[in-house]
């Protein structure tokens, strides 16, 4: 029981913290910081909303929004102006008070805080600037924050309140500038590129004034965990960069960035003189969302240290999971995103204009997207590798790496004693563990096949794709049909694939599909 804090504020929680339900921020925090012995608490850079630290500990953060009153009138948001819903608003000094109180009884280590958009976006991150700037320096709170930020805020308020938060993020919303448009008709493309731009640069400006010349690129290796290996992984990386530079793939490649730019004019200069609520008048030229530097250098703290993320709802709109990767990878490779989260769409207000009227939300797309997203995160594939024009969607049934390995079965089996780092990384039940531990072992023996599963390695999805020593597990066949109809039976017994690759149901095995060709 709470006694400390009033009846009032526990109620404005409750409000609060459902309305924060739908934004996504299910992370590993990104930034390491011990206690210091004066202020309260810490944080780790594994393991915030709900993740486990290396330890072993799970750990969470209190996740509201400052207000659920709103000046926009966004279809999918169920706080829009338009509905009759309860409004509520704490005060920066309730918000303090609740994260104080929750931290000293162990009930988190951290703060999630959005908002709805009070007055303007300028007056609703300076209620947000204020909230941080009492939490880190009246109640000397040293834990994680991560706080949302408000498109059409000025540079002058982002660049406070980034040195106080450990992650911002500033949400996309839409894979396409025209599906906001249709969706979210306050909300337009510049005001939500350019603090994303600003962040950016002020984290690279941040880190080069602490003496760090670049952040962790997102295929990052730890180097102690990979000791001994590096000269041989880097190798690989080189010889990847050459298959992504060969014709074929580098086609594909720039058609998924060319979709990324239509979608979002993620490459383009934003045209001068665009007006919106800030006190800064060049906001969103060319000048301004590509300006470096902060006017403040702090020496006792990073800007936005673990970096910035983004959101974008997966069913709103009519967008293909080609284009929704496509614009994730170029957010990533051009604005330096630390995550893209994706939230599969849910119908709140029963609007007619959208979609998803009784019915659930689309959880195995959302599902197959995070595969993907971590594909192009840490198993070097390219947006343009995993789907194509003609090929504008995931397998409900397969996950993202095996449907790239049926499609490509040319590239297999692989040698598990002789194939680099990556082309390892590029067999399905192989992870990057399993990766490490190959290549440390056979330096010194023969793998078998016992070995693999030992070191982790998922052969139900592996032994289609490497051989060991020369010799497949199995008298497989390298068929595309024959192999994703086993794919799906290993994973859902229930389900089979039939040969028109449409229908879902159980298919007569044949004699043949046991005779190799």
């Amino acid at each position: 029981m709470l006694t400390s804090i009033s009846a009032d504020i526990m109620e404005k929680l409750k409000i609060l913290s459902d309305a924060a339900k739908f934004d996504v921020a299910c992370t590993s925090s990104g930034a390491s910081r011990s206690g210091n012995g004066t202020d309260m608490g810490s944080a780790f850079a594994s393991g915030i909303c709900h993740s486990f630290t290396a330890d072993g500990r799970c750990i969470s953060l209190l996740k509201i929004l400052f207000t659920n009153e709103c000046i926009y009138d966004c279809k999918y948001c169920i706080n829009r102006c338009t509905n009759d819903v309860e409004r509520v608003s704490f005060t920066p000094e309730e918000v303090c008070k609740l994260t104080v109180e929750f931290y000293r009884r162990n009930y988190i280590e951290g703060l999630f805080l959005s908002s709805g958009i009070i007055e303007s976006p300028e007056h609703t991150m300076q209620l947000l600037y204020t909230t941080l700037f009492l939490l880190r320096n009246k109640y000397h709170f040293n834990g994680y924050i991560h706080i949302k930020g408000i498109p059409g805020a000025s540079s002058e308020v982002l660049e406070m309140i980034g040195y106080l938060c450990d992650r911002m993020s500033v949400n996309l919303e839409l894979p396409t500038a025209e599906g906001l448009r249709a969706v979210a008709p306050n909300k337009v493309r510049k005001n939500i590129l350019t603090p994303m731009r600003f962040i950016q640069n002020g984290i690279k400006d941040s880190r080069m004034y602490h003496g760090n010349s670049s952040m962790k690129k997102r295929m990052y290796i730890d180097e102690q965990a990979y000791y001994g290996q590096m000269d041989e992984i880097k190798d690989s990386a080189v010889r990847l960069s050459e298959y992504h530079r060969s014709l074929s793939v580098a086609s594909d490649c720039e058609k998924a960035d060319r979709l990324a730019e239509k979608s979002w004019g993620l490459g383009a200069q934003l045209n001068p003189g665009v007006v919106c609520e800030t006190t800064d008048a060049s906001y969103g030229s060319s000048a301004y969302i590509n300006k470096t530097g902060l006017s403040i250098k702090r020496p006792d703290r990073y800007y936005v240290p673990a970096g910035q993320s983004t959101q974008m709802i997966v069913g709103a709109t009519g967008e293909s999971d080609y284009q929704i990767i496509s614009v994730a990878e170029a957010m990533y490779n051009r604005f330096d995103m630390k995550r893209v989260f994706y939230s599969a769409f849910v119908n709140v207000n029963m609007d007619e204009s959208l979609p998803g009227i009784g019915q659930p939300p689309q959880l195995m797309r959302e599902h197959r997207l995070y595969q993907a997203d971590f594909l192009m995160r840490f198993y070097g594939f390219k947006a343009g590798e995993l789907l194509s024009e003609d090929n504008q969607s995931f397998n409900a049934y397969i996950d993202p790496k095996c449907q790239w390995a049926v499609e490509h079965l040319e590239c297999f089996p692989v040698e598990i004693m002789t194939a680099d780092y990556y082309t390892l990384l590029r067999v399905p039940g192989i992870g990057t563990n399993s990766v490490r531990r190959i290549i440390k072992a056979r330096k010194h023996a023969k793998l078998t096949f016992t070995d693999l599963k030992k070191m982790g390695v998922v052969l139900k999805r592996a032994l289609y794709f490497i051989t060991c020593d020369g010799r497949m597990m199995y008298n497989t066949k390298l068929d595309e049909s024959y192999i994703t109809r086993h794919l799906i039976y290993n994973e859902r017994p229930d389900t089979m694939l039939l040969a028109d690759n449409k229908s879902c149901t159980y298919e007569q095995m044949s004699i043949f599909d046991f005779i190799s060709e």
